[in-house]
């Protein structure tokens, strides 16, 4: 936002609430360059694994929380009795599971034809990760740029075609061409989203039937299936046709926002989140409304159907490398050389697949 920050009086309820839990970074007194974080206050944050710990004991939840019977499905569900709709379902993969989809998350989903956030710039970038693990570097060559215009220019497509290759050096490309080398590693850290299935326009906000995509893996499709039972009536099943997948870098967020391009919205949102720990406001139908703050682990699953898909929702904050990003576990499955890649990247960030049911 260009300009002053509104007064405080001028916020909506859910603004202020990400203003509260904000990372914010604040000069180190010890130091003139250093940057400390700023201590947040999170004692009003749920925490649905001390919820479930203590429900385990007890079989009595907060108030305003209450366990969500579901027959057959055998994961404890939690629900807001002011949030019709929410489903909370915490630690309802296993740490491997949780390993798979962020090996998956990293080296599948963001293959083209697969579009992600770097495709509008660069055209398809394939094996990024691999690129990164490699240290290779992004060229463009002024050959593949006139072969793109050319078929442009023919009505040919194009669509599979980039004027960029990973290199293993800036010189392996020169001989006479344009070399404007970028660190795989660089593009790694700016990748915030891919598609999978039906591809979402964002500058439309629609989905693009025409446009080339992979299907959804039949893995995760199943897993997509079974998780949504809770939010699904006994005469349907859950037919996941498209997802977004979100990655959070240390100081990103996700603004509040209301996702409603789908058809049904009594379909649920199925949401999974991986690596570090986040915090997720749920608010209600207005800006306007007091949101819920909770903590979103890795390995969490949240369902919005029904009248949640109608709360505004977003994610002002996740937490990397400190004490409260509770990654440890993971990365202990990651700690191996041929994994060590994953540990790296998942120390510092968050994932998040998002699947639909589009029609």
């Amino acid at each position: 936002m260009y300009g002053a920050e509104p007064a405080e009086s001028e916020r909506t309820a859910f603004r202020r609430a990400e203003k509260r839990y904000k990372l914010y970074k604040t000069p180190n007194p010890k130091s003139r360059k250093k940057l400390t974080h700023r201590t947040t206050d999170l004692s009003d944050v749920v925490d649905f694994h001390s919820i479930l710990q203590s429900f385990e004991r007890s079989g009595d939840p907060p108030p305003g929380i209450y366990g969500f019977q579901c027959p057959g499905f055998n994961r404890p569900v939690f629900c807001f009795a002011d949030r019709p709709g929410f489903y909370f379902i915490p630690s309802a993969l296993t740490v491997e599971e949780q390993c798979h989809w962020i090996r998956e998350s990293l080296t599948t989903f963001p293959q083209p034809p697969n579009r992600t956030s770097l495709t509008a710039i660069y055209g398809p970038i394939a094996d990024l990760f691999d690129a990164a693990q490699n240290q290779k570097v992004l060229i463009e060559t002024k050959s593949l740029a006139a072969d793109i215009e050319h078929e442009t220019k023919n009505g040919e497509n194009s669509l599979h075609t980039s004027k960029y290759i990973f290199s293993e050096a800036p010189d392996d490309a020169r001989r006479g061409e344009s070399c404007k080398p970028i660190a795989a590693s660089v593009l790694l850290q700016k990748l915030r989203w891919s598609t999978l299935g039906l591809q979402f326009d964002w500058s439309k906000r629609n989905y693009d039937v025409s446009l080339p995509h992979n299907k959804i893996p039949d893995a995760l499709c199943l897993l997509a299936k079974k998780m949504a039972v809770p939010a699904m009536s006994s005469r349907e099943e859950f037919q996941p046709e498209a997802a977004i997948v979100n990655y959070f870098g240390p100081s990103d967020m996700l603004g509040g926002h209301l996702d409603d391009m789908e058809a049904d919205w009594s379909k649920p949102i199925v949401s999974i989140s991986l690596g570090c720990k986040a915090i997720f406001l749920l608010g209600g139908k207005s800006r306007e409304d007091n949101p819920i703050a909770m903590f979103l682990r890795s390995g969490d699953i949240v369902l919005m159907a029904g009248q949640a898909r109608e709360c505004f929702h977003g994610v002002p904050r996740i937490f990397t490398g400190d004490e409260h990003a509770d990654v440890a576990t993971l990365l202990s499955h990651f700690s191996d050389k041929d994994n060590c890649c994953f540990m790296d990247y998942i120390r510092y960030s968050r994932i998040n697949i998002n699947i639909r049911q589009v029609n």
